[in-house]
């Protein structure tokens, strides 16, 4: 057997950097916590080849006295905590006290920091964890490190690194959520000499989502703010319309610190169910201040990972502060037919401000701040979208309401090209001043919120069936469109839930039974949940040996394969795996109600679809189904003309 010894050092040191650098934006990451943690309220970011040759950091915080130097590099040395007690409340990023000394195990590192009552600063370098120079330097208030080649005593992992480019990508995210978690700091990221990220630091949240994610999702979110026994939340949610394909959306912040965490999400994602498609992921930007007491941080070296004391509590205040948030809501999405051009992010154009500098900073986040796209001083005309200016210019310009009789040629073909003085002129949209009129932001459930209702119901004028599938309304400026499928699943579906939330399900007999041959897994699933089929509308008696006769089904789907249905909702209850029996019974009403509504291509009459508009009008969410898809989509007034060159 080999001799057991003792490791050196150094390859502690390799060994245990391992586990807390794992690529540039690590060093970027612990680096950049340690700087708020010292207070600071600018923080530059600067690589060079994705943060493999150079990273440097720079911000105005307190700094590090120099006779504390050398020790800021000794492994678990810090002046976050002081004894195991302060793990229990931890207010800072960094605690653990390895950052420091993993990277300088690991790379070429120069420190460069002055505190604000010392006259001068301190230049500190150590390479692969050695002690290279010490000595008084000029320097402003505030720490600056210089991180050179890393890895380069470590090539095999060095090798593993991505591209220059990935590495950068990984970093540009990381400020990004930094950005997020803080929006009282200004934060500037420089890649490759070129500024990809300054922020204000003027603490407006809603200016950082569209300064990092652009108009078309801030014009799409909704305010969370609430309290609860356990914590306090408040952010931002994404309209279903904004839905992603995987979870780079969900942001979620706790005490200031960004975190992965399963709970969280799953709760959002459940409570997002019937609002999205099937593996589409929502927007959120969601801020927590959760008691430390309640929180366990000191899972992973990276904190990015952590645990809570009442999982149970906090995934139910959150779902259904969530829910609560998205019920009531009109998502009708809005088709343009002419896509329309992103606009780009509104530059900062004066030069962005060194950490250093604390008065020219005050006077930028000032200007910033003036120039932000929610301040009032904005004119209204250059805050609304051209459909809005449109329609605002149009209540002015038009002429009274068409009479019965000219309403009524609209159904017929057109003998002739419309009057010119008719359409709009080209300069009446393009030029349009309002500088009397205030600016108030319009969403598109303040433009569609009454569509669905009883007065506007007697307003509404149906054109017709279109393919057989689609529904055509037009109301006031809009056309909208109803997929009668997803409509009908819908109503089906919530007719369905209330039976099942007040235990009114009623059983239809079949005659003659449904003969089931059943195995032995599907008997004990059966039996194990007889109330929940019972309660569903099934009546189910044994036929001899493994075969049971289905004598009675769930009363409004008697037009769908009972028997096939019945097999698959066995099969599920074999597999259970994490779903409780609500959600698996609400995933079944979902393709119950999917089986028995309604199919494309199937012509409804005039009655029918107006008796479904009418059972839409009593749904709280009437504008997906119970998949996610949309029902109802619109398309102004102001896009068709577009597209007929009526206006240009």
């Amino acid at each position: 057997m080999p001799e057991i010894m003792l490791l050196n050092q150094e390859t502690i040191d390799k060994i245990a950097a391992g586990e807390v650098v794992e690529r540039p934006s690590s060093v970027v990451k612990e680096l950049v916590e340690n700087a708020i943690d010292a207070k600071a309220t600018a923080i530059t970011v600067e690589i060079k080849e994705g943060g493999i040759s150079f990273i440097r950091i720079t911000d105005n915080g307190c700094g590090i006295e120099k006779k504390q130097v050398p020790i800021a590099f000794l492994r678990h040395s810090t002046s976050k905590i002081r004894s195991v007690e302060d793990l229990l409340n931890i207010h800072s990023l960094g605690f653990r006290g390895e950052a420091l000394s993993s990277i300088a195990a690991v790379a070429q590192v120069e420190l460069i920091t002055k505190t604000y009552d010392e006259l001068t600063g301190t230049r500190y370098v150590i390479e692969g964890s050695k002690e290279v120079a010490d000595e008084e330097i000029g320097a402003p208030d505030g720490t600056t490190f210089i991180v050179r080649n890393l890895f380069y005593n470590v090539p095999a992992r060095r090798k593993f690194l991505k591209t220059a480019q990935t590495e950068g990508g990984y970093i540009s995210d990381l400020m990004e959520r930094m950005a997020l978690s803080h929006p009282d700091v200004s934060f500037k990221f420089i890649n490759n000499g070129q500024t990809k990220l300054h922020t204000s630091g003027n603490g407006n949240e809603k200016d950082l989502i569209y300064h990092i994610y652009g108009r078309d999702i801030t014009a799409s979110i909704l305010k969370v703010e609430q309290q609860t026994e356990l914590f306090q939340i408040r952010g931002f949610i994404g309209k279903p319309m904004v839905s992603r394909g995987n979870r780079n959306y969900e942001n979620y912040f706790i005490n200031g610190r960004y975190i992965k965490s399963a709970l969280l999400s799953k709760a959002v994602e459940e409570a997002y169910k019937g609002f999205l498609m099937q593996h589409q992921y929502p927007f959120c930007v969601l801020y927590f201040d959760i008691h430390s007491d309640l929180l366990d941080v000191n899972v992973h070296p990276t904190k990015m990972e952590l645990r809570f004391s009442q999982n149970e509590q906090i995934y139910r205040l959150l779902y259904e502060i969530i829910r609560n948030t998205l019920t009531h809501k009109d998502f009708i999405p809005e088709v343009p037919v002419e896509e329309k051009k992103t606009a780009a992010a509104p530059e900062i154009k004066e030069p962005a401000p060194e950490p250093f500098e604390v008065r020219r900073l005050n006077e930028i986040r000032k200007a910033v701040a003036a120039d932000s796209p929610y301040e009032p001083k904005y004119p209204s005309y250059a805050k609304k979208s051209s459909t809005d200016v449109f329609f605002s210019r149009m209540k002015q310009n038009t002429k009274s309401p068409l009479t019965a009789k000219e309403e009524s040629l609209f159904a017929k073909p057109l003998a002739s090209a419309p009057k010119t003085e008719d359409v709009p002129k080209e300069d009446s949209v393009s030029m349009v001043r309002e500088p009397d009129i205030p600016y108030m932001q319009q969403t598109l459930e303040q433009i569609d919120s009454h569509f669905l209702t009883k007065d506007a119901r007697k307003k509404h004028k149906i054109i017709g069936q279109l393919f057989d599938t689609y529904w055509l309304v037009e109301f006031e400026d809009k056309l909208f469109v109803i997929d009668q499928h997803a409509a009908h699943e819908k109503v089906l579906y919530e007719k369905t839930m209330k039976k099942v939330r007040e235990q009114l399900f009623s059983s239809q007999a079949v005659s003659p039974p449904i003969i089931l041959s059943l195995n032995q897994e599907e008997i004990a699933a059966m039996e194990r949940y007889q109330d929940e089929l019972t309660r569903f509308g099934y009546e189910i008696e044994p036929f001899g040996g493994k075969e049971y006769a289905i004598t009675a089904i769930p009363a409004d789907f008697s037009d769908i394969d009972m028997r096939s249905m019945f097999l698959e909702l066995l099969n599920d209850f074999t597999e259970l795996s994490g779903k409780t029996t609500p959600e698996l019974i609400l995933e079944k009403v979902a393709s119950m109600s999917c089986k028995a509504a309604v199919k494309g291509n199937n012509r409804l009459s005039r009655a029918e679809i107006e008796t479904l508009i009418d059972e839409l009008l009593q749904l709280d969410n009437p504008y997906n189904c119970p998949h996610g898809r949309p029902t109802i989509i619109s398309m102004s007034k102001y896009e068709i003309e577009k597209k007929f060159k009526r206006i240009v």
